[in-house]
């Protein structure tokens, strides 16, 4: 079953609606959830305005990479928040997150946009011919931009009036990119630390569970 950024994707319903018993969680607990996400987000403007005025040094010595680091590393979270969602609900029964995983793919190419926002804009400074010479000679920025290039249409697509307009089958084709999408984020984190890779790592291990719950659920209803 594609890794959806809709909540009910036809045919994943069925799947997911029968574990959607017991807890209902209030309707402002989405709100909650939404405001809490982008937290980080509101935080890094602060600390980078703070830094750039006050000298606060929030962001290290090179604010702007660590701003591009701090924002890449939430897009992968809610990312593989998105990917984790199905094992939860099929493991733990939490039938009701399933109704958040939309939520957390959005999220995850927000803070992409941000994270490549940062570096076009801040890092490069708005240099279209720096942008095509980093993509084209540096492995890792490649395989980051592809990462976000494949979310779009994801994004694009997650209502559910692409999902009627693309039927069934083609719209769960197209949203198996977002597992595409997750590899190639995570490689291009592990290639952009220089020294300590144990965060990148630890990002790996929760993707590679996720797609081997996937496989594994997938060879039994073979």
């Amino acid at each position: 079953m594609a890794e959806a950024l809709v909540p009910n994707a036809p045919g994943a319903a069925r799947v997911d609606g029968s574990r959607a018993r017991g807890f209902r969680p209030p309707g402002w607990l989405h709100a909650v959830v939404v405001v809490a996400a982008l937290v980080p987000f509101a935080w890094v403007c602060w600390a980078f305005y703070s830094d750039l005025v006050n000298n606060t040094r929030l962001l290290t010595s090179e604010p702007i990479k660590e701003a591009e680091h701090f924002t890449g590393k939430w897009a992968l979270r809610f990312l593989l928040a998105c990917l984790a969602v199905t094992p939860l609900v099929r493991v733990a029964r939490i039938g009701w997150l399933v109704k958040y995983r939309r939520t957390f793919g959005l999220l995850a190419f927000f803070y992409a946009v941000v994270h490549l926002g940062i570096y076009f804009g801040l890092d490069i400074e708005l240099m279209w011919s720096n942008l095509v010479e980093d993509v084209a000679e540096r492995l890792y920025i490649t395989l980051g931009m592809l990462g976000l290039l494949l979310m779009v249409p994801l994004a694009v697509t997650s209502t559910k009036g692409w999902i009627r307009r693309l039927g069934n089958r083609r719209w769960n084709a197209l949203h198996r990119l977002v597992y595409v999408s997750a590899v190639l984020g995570c490689v291009h984190f592990y290639m952009a630390v220089k020294r300590d890779v144990t965060e990148p790592l630890v990002f790996f291990a929760i993707l590679g569970t996720s797609l081997g719950l996937r496989w594994h659920w997938s060879r039994s209803r073979g």
